[in-house]
């Protein structure tokens, strides 16, 4: 995988013009505590829909479970750091949410994911319930319903940016490579694949254990971040609303990830003062965007500066001739 494709470099220079943007937002006092909330959110958002779009947009398999991926990296971050509040601590408990969420993913993957369709949709949403009623019932280590607080605040916006630029980077490097391209070649035609040789399992499986990874990192940065977490944050509800960015965007779309994750951030913040309208106004404009662009905002396109400064680029010598 070449990390320094021309997709990579434009996501990169885009990450370090948003991220002088930001800081300097922020220093000015222009972004206060409430707008960071909003960005934190954003960012967290960012990398749930990335990670789901990989599965749902790349191996094109319905998963809705994402929430309880990300409960395992929060419970992990939130458990850890208690014990011992230190940075140290808190990184530890990135690498081991990680591990666990990626050594669930396997053992859930390999039943489930010989499902196709609706049949696999509700074995991940069944997996999600199952996370979430242990949380509920392992009372001694998780607190039960009333969840963990106090949980030490080691990450902040620019945690979260770095974390959310190098989720991108690893799966952006990962549908370019070989291997998402066969991922790819499932999503558009599985028997086809399977005709010239590509073991399909296996590369839905790979695609399902990085997905469950990076909702994992996404849940330890909001335990960090927050210091207060419970099984209601888990829910259904919440796989929904990420695969509703993933939709959004557009699936098999990272650029589409982003920019559902930011619009959709910023329309629910404003739409905080209207109360119990905000869900209705906010579905309508979904509604809308699903019907005048049913493919999402970016379909499977993706965003490149390379390709853009090269289009509207001349040869020095393409002119009038004399």
């Amino acid at each position: 995988m070449k990390l320094f494709s021309k997709l990579n470099i434009s996501w990169l220079i885009i990450t370090l013009l948003g991220f002088f943007a930001i800081d300097s937002l922020v220093y000015f006092g222009i972004i206060d505590p409430y707008y960071e909330i909003t960005l934190v959110n954003i960012l967290i958002n960012m990398i749930l829909a990335i990670g789901l779009n990989l599965i749902v947009g790349y191996s094109g398999q319905l998963s809705l479970g994402h929430a309880g991926f990300m409960a395992i990296g929060a419970y992990a971050t939130g458990i850890l750091t208690i014990e011992n509040q230190s940075m140290g601590a808190f990184l530890i408990s990135l690498v081991v949410g990680s591990l666990f969420a990626g050594i669930v993913a396997l053992i859930v993957g390999i039943p489930t994911l010989r499902l196709k369709g609706d049949y696999l949709a509700v074995a991940t949403l069944g997996f999600s319930e199952i996370i979430r009623i242990l949380i509920l019932n392992m009372t001694e280590l998780t607190n039960g319903a009333a969840g963990l607080s106090g949980i030490p605040f080691f990450a902040d916006w620019q945690t979260a940016f770095a974390l959310a630029l190098i989720c991108i980077i690893l799966v952006a490097n990962y549908t370019r490579s070989s291997i998402g391209r066969a991922t790819i070649a499932i999503r558009e035609d599985e028997v086809a694949a399977e005709s010239v040789g590509v073991n399909t399992f296996y590369y839905k499986l790979i695609a399902f254990i990085i997905g469950a990874v990076t909702a994992s990192v996404a849940g330890s940065i909001h335990a960090s971040y927050f210091g207060v977490i419970n099984p209601s944050q888990f829910t259904f509800d919440k796989s929904i609303d990420v695969l509703i960015m993933v939709v959004f965007g557009g699936i098999g779309s990272l650029t589409g990830s982003v920019v559902a994750a930011v619009a959709l951030g910023i329309l629910n913040m404003y739409l905080q003062p209207f109360g119990a309208l905000r869900v209705i106004i906010y579905s309508l404009v979904l509604i809308l965007i699903m019907i005048f662009k049913p493919t999402g905002l970016f379909g499977t396109k993706e965003i490149s500066l390379v390709k853009i400064f090269h289009k509207n680029s001349k040869p020095i010598s393409e002119g009038k001739e004399g």
